[in-house]
């Protein structure tokens, strides 16, 4: 892996003995390059929602339903170091239903500084769900070392919810209804003491985030890829007023894959 953006010293080969494709990185180096921002002056965090998402050079965040076929070793490292440094992990229903997504797991590389951060031996999963339409039988919620969130509006069905709460999983309330507001995810999650956040998608909750204006942070993996197809973008649903401009903050590349880090302007 090699730094395209910002230049540094680690841009060149004398940090890449492996040459033009330079060495691979360490959990660690990849853990600073995408630290969360720090605490304010007075000791407190902000909370600081995070997305990660990859796309083919055409825009498809998919290719027959799921995001693996379109990744790469490295994109899966990095992948793991971004749910390493998280508090809470936001997911939609159905990327839950059609990823077979499984609870995060404990990293013994990175258990003394989750400790020395106060936060958990693993990143808490927070399902976004106006349904509860979920199989609570998935080692998702039978097998955390966290109790699994269900984030769903005051309106849910009391039958799922009790089936949530049975299965072990915390509902929380983020909206009026059955919506979720993106919004008062964000608040929940931060009073629960989850300040550092990262979202996985899929499409429909990254688009959701946006156009809420609750987004700060994109890691955007862009595969050499050409899917074509009808597949979704990395962002869904309805549009923003203006489009919403951000910063490059960082470029990494291995195997022409780009990993790129865009933070609110």
């Amino acid at each position: 892996m090699r730094r395209l953006f910002p230049v540094t010293d680690v841009t060149d080969e004398t940090a890449a003995p492996g040459g033009v494709d330079g060495r691979e990185w360490s959990p660690a180096e990849l853990a600073a390059a995408y630290a969360y921002p720090e605490p304010g002056p007075g000791g407190g965090r902000e909370p600081w929602l995070r997305g990660n998402m990859v796309s083919t050079l055409d825009g498809a965040a998919q290719h027959e339903g799921r995001s693996q076929p379109i990744s790469c070793p490295a994109d899966m490292r990095i992948f793991g170091v971004l749910r390493a440094l998280a508090d809470v992990v936001l997911v939609g229903a159905e990327t839950v239903r059609q990823e077979g997504y499984r609870p995060a797991r404990a990293r013994e590389g990175f258990a003394a500084a989750r400790e020395a951060a106060g936060q958990g031996p693993a990143a808490v999963i927070a399902v976004v769900t106006a349904g509860l339409d979920l199989d609570f039988s998935l080692p998702l919620f039978t097998g955390p070392l966290l109790p699994t969130l269900i984030l769903t509006g005051a309106g849910a069905a009391p039958d799922r919810v009790a089936a949530a709460e049975k299965a072990g999983a915390r509902v929380v309330v983020a909206g009026e209804g059955t919506a979720v507001d993106p919004a008062r995810a964000v608040r929940a999650l931060a009073d629960l003491g989850h300040t550092r956040l990262l979202t996985e998608g899929g499409p429909r909750l990254l688009g959701q985030m946006v156009a809420a204006g609750v987004l700060d942070e994109l890691c955007l993996t862009v595969a050499p890829m050409l899917t074509a197809g009808d597949a979704q973008r990395i962002a869904g649903g309805p549009s923003v007023t203006l489009p919403l401009r951000f910063t490059l903050k960082s470029m990494l590349e291995e195997d022409g894959f780009l990993f790129t880090r865009y933070q609110r302007a």
